[in-house]
């Protein structure tokens, strides 16, 4: 027995949330899913019991792609689950782990396995905050036995942080399962972004005298006969520029979210009738884009982690590369800086190379995520091909050899790969660079998680407003 079977077989000691015997009908599952999202709300407003600090600054980027709030129980969000998708699909798809995922018991285990990581991972993540004396302050050189949080606090907080992540891992399945809408991971993560947006665009705190909203900052502009010129840039973001950028990029996402490829073909069994096979434009969706910013915020927060909170331990050198800070404590150089996304224009303005790095890094990494997640996820030209053999269609004037069949799709498939991954990058990137209200990977998966529930919901009304539907495609 190896160790992905061992991880599946402790999945199955494993409290979890089992499938409806009956499918709930579309009302149902949309109030499952809002009571998901209100629990997830609560605990990502609820603080941590037994913290003297919230353990520095919140990394935005970090906070939407994970949907995390810093020092309340949604301090790991969904990042370990993120996380342990990530690594079991590289896996899977480098051949290291032999598995088929077309395959239903293959698919089970699979599933099974990775929620068993997921809570490993989060368990590493709860041990490492609290033994680095995250929420605590530290009377020494060692935060393991300097620190003024006591054991049986930094314990409780541990725990805290695992039961929570666990909690998020059941609000996923149970919504996953049959009894919400979508996915649990998505609906946080749009809830997250949304947050984020509505934060910068009407927030009344102030910070230096100026309302950080958008719209409050204006309202204090007309209120004190200030010049409205400085609404089209602040540092920091949160401007005019930001604002314009992010409904035009909205625009353009869902413009191109419609376009498609076709590719004719026939089919012998009805009589030679001709079809299309459209492909979507943007072929990999927002995919690598997530998995970009899942890199990228696994890397923020290590680099953070080991520089503000183990300093100690780790060596200077090494944290240095990782993360560099200035005497107020704000990045300045190494990984961490180069990898993160700028605030606004003016940052780019201030530091071109950084905006540079940024984009080169994000547009390379992305070619290489798209291509390898068409790869195992079954789009790529290959297994495209085998579906067209499988379903008894084909193309026009081409013999029915499976080879011939996935070079000719192959010709539409790695182009609209690369080109698609190209755009979703840009579009990513120019959003970073114009300081877009909720990140350019923020905007990006918020538009296609609408999207998705939007047909969703749509499928579902469908299917209750014609029953007949519902037994041609074998639902009960």
């Amino acid at each position: 027995m190896g160790l992905l079977d061992v991880m599946a077989k402790i999945a199955n000691y494993i409290p979890t949330v089992e499938k409806p015997k009956i499918k709930p009908g579309l009302y149902e599952r949309l109030v499952w899913t809002a009571l998901a999202l209100i629990i997830y709300v609560i605990m990502a407003n609820t603080p941590l019991y037994g913290i003297q600090t919230q353990g520095g600054p919140q990394i935005l980027l970090v906070q939407i792609i994970f949907a995390s709030n810093r020092g309340t129980l949604m301090e790991l969000g969904i990042g370990p689950i993120v996380t342990a998708g990530l690594i079991m699909q590289i896996l899977v798809g480098a051949k290291i782990i032999d598995l088929d995922l077309s395959n239903p018991e293959d698919r089970k285990k699979f599933t099974a396995a990775q929620k068993t990581f997921a809570l490993l991972l989060a368990g590493i993540e709860a041990a490492m905050y609290v033994i680095a004396c995250r929420y605590w302050q530290l009377t020494g050189p060692n935060p393991i036995y300097d620190c003024t949080g006591t054991a049986f606090q930094r314990v409780l907080v541990g725990l805290q942080l695992f039961i929570a992540t666990y909690f998020v891992i059941l609000l996923d399945e149970m919504i996953q399962k049959g009894w919400g809408l979508g996915s649990g991971v998505s609906l946080f993560i749009l809830a997250g972004v949304a947050n984020t947006i509505m934060w910068n665009l009407l927030s009344p705190v102030t910070y230096g005298e100026e309302p950080v909203g958008f719209i409050p900052y204006l309202a204090y502009l007309i209120a004190g006969g200030k010049d409205l010129g400085n609404i089209i840039m602040r540092p920091g973001g949160r401007d005019l520029v930001g604002l314009l950028a992010t409904l035009i990029i909205i625009f353009i996402l869902v413009y191109l979210d419609g376009m498609k490829v076709e590719i004719p073909v026939t089919s012998p069994r009805l009589r030679s009738i001709k079809t299309k096979v459209p492909l979507k434009f943007l072929y990999v969706t927002n995919i690598p884009v997530l998995f970009v910013g899942i890199v990228y915020a696994d890397v923020l927060v290590f680099a953070t982690l080991s520089r503000t909170y183990l300093g100690n331990i780790v060596p200077q050198y090494i944290a240095d590369i990782l993360a560099k800070y200035d005497e107020q404590g704000r990045l300045i150089g190494g990984i961490a800086y180069y990898l993160a996304p700028p605030r606004s224009i003016l940052s780019v303005i201030n530091d071109p190379m950084q905006g540079f790095i940024h984009a080169l890094s994000v547009l390379f990494l992305a070619v290489l995520f798209g291509i390898m997640w068409v790869e195992i996820s079954g789009l790529s030209a290959s297994a495209q091909a085998e579906e067209l053999m499988k379903s008894g269609m084909e193309i026009p004037g081409i013999r029915r050899n499976p080879k011939i069949l996935e070079r000719i799709l192959a010709k539409y498939i790695w182009p609209l790969t690369v080109l698609s991954s190209l755009i979703v990058a840009s579009i990513a990137v120019a959003a970073d660079l114009l300081g877009a209200y909720g990140t350019g990977t923020g905007i990006l998966l918020a538009v296609s998680i609408v999207q998705q529930y939007y047909m969703l919901i749509a499928y579902e009304r469908t299917l209750e407003a014609y029953p007949l539907l519902k037994r041609l495609i074998g639902e009960r």
